[in-house]
């Protein structure tokens, strides 16, 4: 499968060499099979409420990449907004002092890595960027004692008090799809024991309902705004918070992805799974 996948790769980015499009963030536009450019993707997602951007936290170029997506839509006039697994809810006041450039930059830092576990330098720059265009930050994360309940013991195990630090109206109905597409994406949890995988799933189903929960619930204040949501492959996915979104609302989705080995592979993504991969 991966000699496939790579034999598949190449003949697609020498497609693009012949055809003398190769460049930049060249884009794989998963519907058609076909190769796009980088601004071609941008003027097809801006129609979309949502635009999700998958990424694999450790890796630099995937950030690149995201905050080339950002400085596209704000180059473009576009009312852009950016959604961030990388801080939770609770944090809000924070992110809006960030950007109102009322919070100091050490004070910031400390937030962050309050917030998160990655290196700050992965993310500076587009926090950076947020902050000199004013451009507006949600935090979409749930307090990490949660989801690591979940994981641990499952859904039932939660509190009253956790399930308060929930948004209303969080349950745990995992669908057979869900449940197969997390089987995919994280084969190598589901080899540790069926309970323990379940526990897990449960804890991704929860994740995902609460970050689309409070997406939707910001576009309804702000029905203008297009969100751009910087989260992990696994959340990012079709079948991850998309598919929650679709579930609360009629708000549009579109989802780019990264070029992942094992995970986002040219000659295995389908259409429900993304809309785009980027080559570059």
């Amino acid at each position: 499968m991966k000699t496939k996948a790579l034999l598949f790769a190449t003949f697609v980015l020498l497609t693009l060499l012949i055809a003398g499009m190769i460049g930049t963030n060249d884009v794989y536009q998963v519907a058609d099979k076909k190769a796009i450019t980088f601004g071609r993707m941008i003027r097809d997602v801006r129609k979309a409420n949502l635009v999700f951007v998958g990424e694999i936290h450790g890796i630099r170029e995937h950030h690149r990449v995201e905050l080339d997506i950002i400085r596209a839509f704000h180059e473009a006039d576009a009312p852009i907004v950016i959604g961030l697994e990388m801080f939770r809810a609770e944090s809000q006041k924070t992110l809006d002092s960030w950007v109102n450039s009322t919070l100091p930059l050490d004070r910031f830092q400390t937030a962050y890595y309050d917030n998160w576990k990655q290196g700050w330098p992965l993310y500076r720059d587009i926090f950076l960027y947020a902050r000199e265009h004013r451009i507006p930050l949600i935090g979409l994360n749930i307090p990490d004692e949660i989801s690591e309940t979940i994981a641990r013991k499952g859904f039932a195990s939660l509190s009253d008090r956790e399930r308060r630090q929930l948004p209303p109206g969080i349950s745990c109905n995992i669908d057979p799809k869900y449940m197969a597409f997390i089987r995919k994406a994280y084969s190598r949890h589901a080899r540790s024991g069926n309970q323990q995988f379940m526990n897990f799933c449960e804890a991704q189903m929860v994740w995902d309902k609460a970050m689309a929960w409070r997406l939707v619930e910001y576009l309804k204040k702000n029905p203008a705004a297009t969100v751009v949501v910087l989260a992990g492959v696994g959340h990012s996915w079709k079948r991850g918070i998309p598919e929650q979104v679709a579930q609360l609302s009629k708000y549009t989705t579109k989802v780019i992805m990264p070029l992942v080995p094992d995970q986002v592979e040219l000659d295995t993504v389908t259409i429900q799974d993304a809309d785009y991969v980027v080559l570059d």
